[in-house]
């Protein structure tokens, strides 16, 4: 965690007995079971597993953009799932930044206009929200690309505009999703690094979804989906 914060510090997130179960014909496949999960304000938290395990489906639930079966999820002392779609949508804009694996930059916009994206949905005016959007794109290397299409973009260039975007709010909350996942071993150290770099500074909560054990270590904890439950992982 970042300095001055710890076991007292506030819990951003909280997840409690969340299940999740997908039926298919006339069998139930049971995700997640009765998972339980508190993550502190600038904590970083990364979830391991076995790939199908549900570590994409615990993060969708995690960021509201899945419903739990059952089970309660909070955000900031918020019920997420008690919110209507457009309370959680705001919820979302103002606390959560999301990074994938594919970064989901919109193609037809340059990487200035993708990252000043969630500053225009909380209606910032478009030269203040152009201005944050560059300030970011510059700190993450990526000053003289700002007006570059994704498209003119290399991967490692494209994944560091997806976390621009992630964290232009200022968000509370970080949830990756295999983050480095399609990205060579030289370019994933680099997004990672810039992850945690920023979560120092920011003192943003970071949960990040991977198989890459070497950098999960790197977190202040590791947790592993097994059973659709989390547990402590077991060294091998």
């Amino acid at each position: 965690m970042t300095e001055g914060q710890g076991a007292d510090a506030p819990v951003v997130l909280r997840a409690s007995a969340v299940e999740r179960r997908f039926h298919e014909g006339s069998t139930t496949l049971e995700v997640l079971r009765g998972l339980d999960l508190a993550v502190r304000a600038g904590e970083r938290l990364a979830i391991i597993g076995a790939s199908g395990s549900g570590k994409t489906t615990l993060l969708q639930i995690l960021g509201g953009l899945d419903r739990p079966d059952a089970g309660r999820v909070e955000i900031d002392g918020r019920d997420v799932h008690a919110l209507s779609e457009t309370e959680r949508g705001a919820l979302r804009n103002r606390t959560v930044g999301f990074v994938y694996q594919f970064h989901h930059l919109l193609a037809e916009f340059s990487a200035l206009e993708n990252v000043a994206m969630p500053l225009l949905v909380r209606r910032m005016s478009a030269p203040e929200a152009a201005r944050q959007a560059a300030a970011l794109l510059e700190r993450v290397g990526l000053g003289a690309r700002a007006r570059h299409r994704p498209h003119q973009l290399s991967g490692g260039e494209r994944q560091r505009a997806a976390v621009a975007r992630a964290l232009v709010t200022a968000p509370r909350l970080v949830l990756a999703d295999e983050p480095t996942g399609n990205l060579d071993g030289r370019n994933a150290e680099q997004v990672f690094a810039l992850l945690l770099e920023l979560n120092r500074e920011l003192g943003t909560s970071l949960v990040v979804v991977t198989h890459d054990t070497r950098l999960a270590a790197r977190m202040d904890r590791v947790l592993e989906l097994d059973n659709g439950k989390l547990r402590q992982p077991i060294l091998r």
